[in-house]
């Protein structure tokens, strides 16, 4: 069997390394240096002849700067003769760019999905897409997880027995509907309509919350419009509690300061895809790994094993 190696671009070292002390590897070290024209150079400096190179990057700000070098990794591993090059990218950010809703626009979910491939990715493991739909946008195998087993042994710490998750919006529903089921909860949904990137209006949520313990729950967090335009609905219906979760803890432009500012926000739980700056950080944030799953599926796909088994087995 090929022998695997494990690089990291800039983007998330330390997530990074805690999965290759999850699979028990050395984290192989990368170089990244620019020109004086401002154009970036990588140098995989570690032996991929024949090995299953594993690239370790999520698009996360600089955006277009760590895509760069995402894209030169690639073409570094296959230029030294990787064997295989599976990207793990466990947040993809032109994920959101998956639609033409507006003459000539760009889908940009899917430009860079072929970026990706042309460098030489020879597959891709992801983490809770924005759309389903973006799966389809690469042209080689996804091995699309999500953080839903994490996030459910987090809340059953709590009493659930009066809990309900509510998705801000109906095209989250169907995610909202099965965390809920994991955790033995109701699940409501909020009527949303986008106005601009960061203007949104929800109108009315659809189920029960009045005196429940409501789990807020959404794929990412940017701005944060959505989840404060939701919370003043929520609070039309007087439930009994609030917490925030979410996969991708982007939590731009102050975003975290705002939701962690409301009263009556217990706790704001996301997973350690993206980084969060310490000084941005609040008492109430709770950020979870998702090392261990990530090790896991990079071990299953080194050994040719099932990924989907991953989430076929028996709940805890």
């Amino acid at each position: 069997m090929r022998e695997i190696a494990v690089f990291s671009g800039s983007a998330h070292p330390e997530l990074a390394a805690e999965v290759c002390a999850q699979l028990g590897v050395p984290l192989s070290p990368t170089r990244v240096s620019r020109f004086a024209n401002d154009c970036l150079e990588v140098q995989l400096q570690a032996n991929c002849r024949e090995r299953d190179v594993f690239l370790i990057q999520p698009l996360v700000r600089p955006v277009q700067e760590n895509l760069v070098e995402l894209l030169l990794m690639c073409d570094a591993a296959r230029g030294a003769s990787a064997g295989r090059i599976t990207v793990v990218m466990p947040h993809y950010s032109y994920a959101r760019s998956d639609k033409k809703d507006a003459p000539r626009i760009s889908l940009g979910g899917r430009l860079v999905a072929d970026l990706m491939v042309a460098a030489g990715a020879s597959r891709v493991l992801a983490m809770t897409l924005h759309a389903p739909q973006v799966h389809g946008f690469f042209s080689v195998p996804v091995d699309h997880l999500h953080a839903l087993r994490e996030l459910a042994a987090h809340f059953r710490q709590y009493d659930l027995s009066r809990t309900t998750v509510v998705s801000p919006d109906l095209g989250n529903a169907k995610e909202a509907a099965a965390f809920a089921r994991m955790i033995g909860a109701g699940v409501a949904a909020g009527a949303k309509q986008r106005f601009a990137d960061d203007r949104v209006s929800i109108s009315s949520v659809i189920g029960e919350v009045s005196g429940r313990d409501v789990i807020v729950l959404d794929d990412e967090i940017a701005k944060g419009s959505t989840v404060l335009e939701l919370l003043d609905r929520l609070r039309e219906m007087n439930p009994r509690s609030i917490r925030v979760a979410c996969t991708h803890g982007l939590f731009a432009a102050g975003a975290l300061k705002r939701i962690g500012e409301q009263p009556d926000v217990l706790e704001i739980v996301c997973t350690n895809t993206v980084p969060v700056p310490e000084e941005e950080r609040t008492d109430k944030l709770r950020i979870l790994s998702i090392a261990p799953a990530l090790a896991e599926a990079v071990r299953r796909i080194h050994n040719g094993e099932s990924v989907s088994a991953l989430f076929d087995a028996p709940e805890d």
